[in-house]
């Protein structure tokens, strides 16, 4: 069995044996993702292919501890969604 694979499979009976909560995702053409949620906490831990090499990365998104109430939805879709011409928008009045 190759390293990565023992690592994936070694890295999902952690999480399970733990009882922490993940979802397995392919986003990148060369990378698999597990994505763990825990209260106040997401961790994206990839195994990414870089050439003949598998390499792990994680990243942690830590929350402040701030809750806001339903008002932040419009900050935060102003801020961040996609700002793309409807296709509504070229279609003459009337018409």
């Amino acid at each position: 069995m190759n390293d990565a694979f023992r690592s994936i499979l070694d890295l999902l009976r952690r999480l399970e044996e733990a009882k922490i909560w993940y979802e397995m995702r392919h986003i990148r053409d060369e990378a698999l993702m597990i994505e763990v949620a825990l209260p106040g906490q997401r961790w994206e831990i990839e195994f990414v292919e870089y050439d003949d090499e598998v390499q792990i990365e994680v990243e942690r998104f830590v929350s402040n501890g701030r809750i806001d109430d339903e008002s932040a939805l419009d900050e935060l879709f102003a801020k961040f969604s996609d700002k793309e011409e409807s296709v509504n928008d070229n279609i003459p009045p009337g018409k």
